[in-house]
């Protein structure tokens, strides 16, 4: 009799439905109600996986052809020896590029390129926009970010500019990054010697001396600071 109550009391649990079978019971029912919608959620998502996958073909492709077309315009630029010739050989190249192309890394960084093109070119007011608006666009780049700040602080010197110079390297001496900052510095030291203020460009020569050891800089500094003595 003690084994019959336990094999009613057995077969009773073994009828109860546990949880999981449970809930995967009300999800097939809730699936044959709403089949249809379900359906249509299911389509609507493979059609945004279909649309985002052409978004980023779409875009690698036009990344790759404009850096194609940055390399072809660049490559036919080596092969000039005449910066001017040079600008107007890859003129249309260029502006081509960056109507086309303006949203793609290879286009933006096209800007800097030309801008230096145009630098050579003795074009420094071309060559200060676009390494100005190179600069809007890639400024959250520390590393560029000073490079672009020295080619404005050079344009500016070439356009006697100073204060606007000026403006640029001391924005890199004071910056977080020492990329180029000797160079800041020298520009700096020399952009006082034209205000005559002698001891605040010795000062900096001084610096590039001690704390730039293997710049480019050092021997002309030191030369600088003989001759202030």
């Amino acid at each position: 009799m003690a084994e019959q109550r336990v094999s009613n009391e057995r077969r009773k649990e073994l009828e109860q439905i546990d949880p999981f079978q449970e809930s995967l019971l009300k999800a097939m029912a809730y699936a044959k109600e709403y089949k249809k919608q379900l359906i249509l959620i299911a389509g609507a998502i493979v059609l945004v996986a279909v649309v985002f996958s052409g978004i980023m073909y779409n875009f690698q492709k036009a990344e790759n052809t404009a850096a194609l077309l940055v390399s072809q315009a660049l490559n036919q630029y080596a092969t000039i020896n005449d910066p001017d010739k040079g600008y107007l050989e890859t003129r249309d190249a260029f502006q081509n590029i960056f109507k086309e192309y303006a949203n793609t890394i290879a286009g933006k960084l096209a800007k800097v390129k030309f801008a230096k093109i145009c630098y050579d070119a003795s074009k420094f007011d071309l060559s200060y926009q676009y390494y100005k608006e190179s600069l809007e666009i890639l400024k959250n780049d520390v590393q560029m970010e000073n490079f672009l700040l020295a080619s404005l602080g050079n344009v500016s010197l070439a356009r006697k500019e100073f204060e606007e110079a000026e403006k640029y390297f001391l924005q890199i001496e004071q910056g977080k990054t020492d990329l180029l900052k000797d160079e800041a510095k020298f520009a700096l030291a020399m952009l006082h010697e034209i205000d005559d203020k002698v001891g605040e460009s010795k000062k900096l020569y001084e610096k590039i001396v001690t704390e730039y050891e293997t710049s480019m800089y050092g021997p002309i500094a030191q030369s600088k600071m003989d001759e202030i003595k």
